[in-house]
């Protein structure tokens, strides 16, 4: 379990970091400058996009280890 622990909170970072990286490309492409109502939508789904791959990186980290 501490391996999974410090290999998660690797994966997390570098994954958060990336995803970062990946949204502001796209917003600067894509979104920025074409008002309110485009920008809205797209930096809540943005903000929010992260959370579902971190809550599974959590799960694998959190599970026991196997009984043997």
């Amino acid at each position: 379990m501490r391996n999974r622990k410090l290999i998660g909170t690797i994966l997390t970072v570098v994954f958060i970091a990336f995803y970062c990286l990946v949204v502001m490309a796209l917003g600067a492409i894509f979104v920025v400058g074409r008002g309110f109502f485009a920008e809205l939508p797209f930096y809540l789904v943005a903000g929010f996009g992260w959370v579902p791959v971190v809550m599974v990186i959590i799960k694998w980290m959190s599970r026991p280890d196997a009984e043997t």
